[in-house]
């Protein structure tokens, strides 16, 4: 017999849903068969698995170790080496970290080390998190940048923080604000339109005029400092999807400096040598909070912000 008890991380959700990833080799009609035979008990009494956990709520599993140990599967987790994060803001439930140019937000592939790891990591070394802790619950990322952008990763460290960030990002429940260093001169704050397409082929998106050809997007920006035929917008994404901000710059003759997949290629060059620019002038700058609910209340009404790279002001 197995006596498990549920902590904070693993409360909240459906008592089937933590089994499938308790018992991750086990199908889900053995588990289903467990509840029914008693098998498997929720607090003492027989469960059909659609209770939601309490903290402190008991599971007891009654198997031979080996059958355990056989559906549980569980090799001890991979904690890849430390390094040290640029962290804006920490606490019980999120984090926020500054990321740079260079590092994936998650897995490509199997051997990639991306934001996620090296969270995973930083809380181990902390002690708030262990090895037995990461079978039933992984802290992870709220949203994506890609690999050469820098800036804010919002992550949760809690099951409750993962939710309610994953929520607000889904629901555009925040202001996002970048800093993009672009070619040209730009002396007035625009909002722009369009529809994005992918061009599969090309493994690009670019701006289409209907709806027939993507998805709806909004970009607004507004001129910070201008010189030398170069302007650092701050720039508002109102629509979230991949790429929207460098297609739609570039679509309108503004492509953002280091970016050779809808940038300017003699631009880049010329940057490139000059300053050793490897990746596109895009930086996530900004998060702006209003009224937020539930185990984040403490994020209502604040802005937190990432310093963006040296090179913005090497150029500028």
């Amino acid at each position: 017999m197995q006596e498990i008890i549920i902590g904070k991380n693993e409360a909240g959700q459906r008592f089937d849903k933590y089994l499938f990833k308790y018992f991750k080799e086990a199908p889900s009609s053995f588990i289903y068969k467990m509840l029914r035979k008693k098998n498997i008990v929720l607090n003492g009494k027989k469960s059909d698995g659609r209770d939601k956990l309490k903290e402190e709520d008991i599971i007891k599993v009654f198997m031979a170790d080996e059958t355990i140990e056989k559906f549980r599967g569980n090799k001890d987790a991979e904690i890849v080496e430390s390094i040290e994060l640029d962290i804006v803001y920490e606490d019980e439930n999120v984090i926020f970290i500054n990321k740079p140019s260079g590092m994936l937000s998650q897995k490509a592939t199997n051997n990639d080390i991306s934001v996620n790891e090296y969270l995973i990591s930083y809380l181990v070394n902390k002690g708030e998190l262990n090895e037995k802790d990461l079978h039933t619950f992984k802290p992870g990322i709220c949203n994506r940048l890609d690999r050469n952008t820098s800036g804010l990763i919002v992550a949760g460290k809690s099951l409750a923080g993962l939710q309610e960030m994953a929520l607000m990002f889904k629901e555009r429940m925040m202001d996002k604000y970048y800093l993009a260093l672009v070619e040209g001169t730009v002396k007035g704050s625009v909002t722009i339109k369009g529809y994005l397409a992918k061009d599969e082929k090309a493994n690009k998106v670019y701006i289409g005029k209907s709806d027939k050809e993507g998805q709806y997007i909004e970009t607004r920006y507004e001129p910070l400092k201008y010189q030398d035929n170069l302007t650092l917008l701050k720039v508002k994404l109102v629509t979230g999807k991949p790429h929207q901000i460098r297609a739609h710059l570039a679509s309108i003759g503004h492509p953002i400096v280091g970016d050779y997949k809808y940038g300017n290629k003699k631009m880049n060059d010329k940057y490139k040598k000059q300053y050793g620019i490897e990746s596109q002038m895009l930086h996530s700058w900004q998060l702006v909070f209003q009224e937020v609910e539930g185990e984040c209340a403490n994020l209502s009404h604040k802005t937190f912000q990432a310093k963006p790279p040296k090179e913005f002001d090497f150029i500028l």
